[in-house]
């Protein structure tokens, strides 16, 4: 999965990237505008309900049936990993209680999915803890795959690092979106991860885009970055070219035995800031409350709804951290008022 840090956080960066990211295999674009940070910093700095106004009027705009996407992610490889990040419990350096697990079994996972799919998640997520699969794990993934992608479900991965071959494999099984997640702004990174460049994560979503896959690709904030480097991950976001269909936003989940742990927790108005950034940049996207949301409770949660977040990841597990019970987040979604996905295409289904 991902790597670790060197304790100097929270400091401001004297590097600056306001220039657009493209992929190596040159894309359409979904719109032509770019983010340079200073921009990005202007919409953090507006006054908290400017902000969320602006973001509800273009979430409106993109989404008018106002659904809200239920995605369930199973580690189907826990622990073990060879890489660094320093929030990580599944990096193989720490002491955090996450024992090394073999891959699951094929059965295992759609079995998983089944249950998935009938608590209602239309996308199915199955993540390994590896830096990059071996090609003797890719034919067992492939079978998952394609048997995940049979039971109607969108299909998701996040594997690690692939090559060219890998992610064209990962397409003909069926596999909708690939997951590879930029974790923070560039200037910060190495402030979490030593074992895995920037540019690593960059080719890997260039490879993906090229493959034909979808990509889901966001961040983690509250470790210990500064409001600029926040702005700096949404603008490398929002300049991808094409910019992702979804993008997870975490909150940090700090975990005993990871270097991150013991860090001042972030604001939760400035979480929903950044989902509200990440609305008014990316209006086409599916933005999602990733990791973190049982800390964050039922009002956050409902302020971040507000800001434009329109998917979650449900169920009781992200990976190896605890995640809001699946019926608490119905009862919270029906106090809202808020129509699941699937229910809306359901219904939009039985209109035509």
């Amino acid at each position: 999965m991902e790597s670790m840090m060197d304790q100097t956080v929270g400091h401001e960066s004297k590097v600056e990237n306001t220039q657009p990211v493209t992929f190596q295999t040159p894309v359409k674009p979904i719109t032509a505008e770019t983010w340079p940070v200073e921009d990005v910093m202007a919409l953090f700095d507006l006054p908290f309900n400017d902000l969320l106004f602006k973001a509800q009027v273009l979430h409106r705009e993109n989404f008018p049936n106002g659904d809200v996407e239920l995605a369930t992610l199973l580690s189907i490889k826990t622990g073990g990993c060879e890489e660094d990040c320093g929030y990580c419990p599944q990096a193989a350096r720490y002491d955090t209680g996450v024992e090394a697990k073999k891959m699951m079994d094929v059965r295992e996972v759609l079995n998983a999915a089944k249950a998935a799919r009938e608590s209602g998640a239309t996308r199915f997520c199955m993540g390994a803890a590896w830096r990059s699969p071996k090609d003797r794990d890719m034919e067992k993934v492939e079978t998952m795959v394609r048997e995940v992608k049979a039971m109607g479900l969108e299909t998701c991965a996040t594997l690690g690092m692939l090559k060219e071959e890998q992610a064209q494999r990962l397409k003909d099984a069926g596999l909708d979106y690939y997951n590879h997640n930029l974790d923070t702004a560039p200037e910060f990174y190495n402030n979490v991860i030593s074992t895995r460049d920037y540019q690593d994560r960059l080719d890997t979503l260039g490879h993906v885009r090229t493959a034909g896959l979808k990509v889901c690709c966001g961040g983690i904030v509250g470790m210990g970055e500064t409001r600029r480097q926040r702005a700096g991950l949404i603008a490398q976001l929002a300049n991808l070219n094409p910019y992702p269909e979804s993008v997870p936003v975490n909150h940090l989940v700090q975990v005993e035995g990871t270097p991150l742990h013991g860090l001042d927790p972030l604001d939760p108005l400035e979480f929903v800031r950044t989902i509200a950034v990440a609305r008014i940049t990316m209006p086409k996207a599916r933005v999602r409350l990733s990791a973190g949301r049982r800390q964050m409770g039922e009002a956050v949660q409902a302020m971040c709804f507000l800001a434009g977040a329109n998917s979650i990841f449900y169920g009781d597990k992200l990976l190896t951290t605890d995640n809001p019970e699946a019926e608490d987040d119905r009862v919270l979604l029906e106090k809202l008022g808020l129509k699941t996905r699937g229910v809306v295409e359901k219904k939009a289904g039985s209109c035509s």
